[in-house]
């Protein structure tokens, strides 16, 4: 009895499959590059803009959003104001309004220089949906920084390379390793020694 012989696929059209799945892969990982992009400039946009907004508030005002101590004055919706110390006092991952880095926020709304409500004194999300804040001091950094929360540390690597030294613990943008115990309410101490690709990061820059 005759067997049929099984027809199988011709080298061409094996070929074309291949380049079919490589055209694919090609596709989607330069979509995840351009979206990678997307979300970095819009960090360094979003860090630009806020400390545009900062310098702005003192211009106009001549005292920082969050320590202005006339606050109650200049806005309807404020009953107590900021000590007027020249520092932006409190945890910049806020959990209240009774902070001055919550007041940070509300002050820049009511002031129309940050978009939002003005009584929201939570701080705004990163393209990485981490929190956006601000803080007196970070890292050994002088001065008042803002701070980008929960970054990939694959992410943070790009961002040093286009704005610093490449270092964690040096320069001018800073991070700290949030799987570690590290002195967040002051954020004095804790920088990391490395970046690990997978591992998250509170990045401070410095304005």
């Amino acid at each position: 009895m005759l067997q049929k012989k099984q027809k199988g696929f011709t080298l061409v059209e094996i070929a074309i499959v291949l380049v079919i799945v490589g055209l694919l892969i090609g596709g989607v990982l330069k979509g995840q590059e351009m979206i990678t992009n997307a979300k970095l400039k819009r960090i360094e946009s979003d860090n630009a803009g806020l400390a545009a907004a900062i310098f702005s508030y003192q211009d106009r005002y001549l005292q920082l959003p969050g320590d202005d101590n006339l606050a109650n004055k200049r806005f309807d919706l404020f009953t107590a104001a900021g000590d007027g110390n020249g520092s932006i006092d409190g945890h910049w991952l806020v959990t209240t309004n009774a902070l001055e880095t919550g007041m940070f926020w509300m002050m820049l709304r009511a002031s129309g220089l940050v978009s939002g409500d003005p009584e929201d004194f939570q701080g705004q999300q990163n393209a990485y949906a981490g929190k956006i804040g601000i803080h007196s001091g970070g890292l050994g950094i002088g001065g008042h920084v803002t701070v980008f929360g929960r970054l990939e540390g694959s992410v943070v690597k790009i961002l040093e390379s286009r704005l610093d030294d490449g270092e964690p613990n040096t320069g001018r943008v800073r991070s700290a390793d949030t799987s570690l115990t590290v002195d967040i309410s002051t954020l004095d101490t804790g920088a990391a020694e490395e970046y690990e690709d997978l591992e998250l990061y509170d990045t401070v820059f410095r304005f």
